[in-house]
């Protein structure tokens, strides 16, 4: 998908924030799109389907938390790449961002080129959609849910089921952090008891394994697959 079909919603309430990031993303190429609190980036939403929506946690009518929610529990953006702008230091708010259901988060003042990279690793996603939804393939990586393999640099590689189901889950959604609880649901099931130094020791083994460059630790949080730079 070339980047002038990307379209992206920026939903703020300071005039200044969304300037800053309207500038940045049209340089790229982006259509951009914006609105100023959370019901009229719903809105927005609706009539532009964009394919990424940067939210602010304090806003008014309707905050980026309840937004989230609100846009997660319609399935026309349940798979919609969501990102939050927090202010340095807030831990309770990406947090509560990812409880919410979104996929990165970027703190101010916001630093130009690290927003554009975080966008475009974000965006990066949509590649994958052209996958069968049985293999999953990034450069040299190829992962095959059907035959539990992958290949790595041309190399067959089987990998014991829990680390290939944490490996597959992870790469299904590039660059969104997964929170240790959903890992452990997702792959070990809510009745059976895991502790965190399963999972670090799972993802150790992936990085020995699949290549580090693959795997990022969101400190207090969990991980994230990521792709590599084009």
């Amino acid at each position: 998908m070339k980047n002038e079909e990307i379209k992206i919603l920026v939903v703020d309430d300071e005039p200044d924030i969304v300037e800053i990031l309207r500038y940045n993303l049209t340089q790229v190429g982006y259509q951009v799109f914006s609105a100023s609190d959370g019901l009229l980036g719903f809105s927005e939403a609706e009539k532009n389907t964009p394919h990424l929506i940067i939210l602010d946690v304090m806003m008014p009518n309707l905050d980026g938390i309840a937004t989230c929610e609100k846009l997660r529990a319609d399935e026309r953006f349940k798979d919609t790449i969501i990102m939050f702008l927090t202010a340095r230091g807030e831990d309770y708010s990406y947090v509560a961002a990812f409880d919410a259901g979104a996929d990165d988060y970027i703190t101010k003042p916001i630093k130009p080129k690290v927003l554009v990279s975080k966008v475009k690793g974000l965006l990066r996603r949509l590649k994958g959609k052209q996958n069968s939804p049985n293999i999953i393939q990034f450069e040299d990586l190829v992962i095959d849910s059907d035959s539990y393999k992958i290949i790595v640099h041309g190399e067959e590689i089987n990998l014991p089921r829990k680390e290939f189901e944490l490996l597959f889950l992870l790469a299904s959604k590039p660059d969104k952090v997964f929170k240790r609880a959903k890992i452990m649901e997702r792959v070990w099931g809510s009745e059976v008891v895991v502790g965190d130094r399963t999972i670090d020791v799972h993802i150790r083994k992936l990085r020995e394994k699949v290549g580090n460059k693959y795997f990022k630790t969101v400190k207090g949080v969990g991980y994230k697959f990521k792709l590599p730079k084009s």
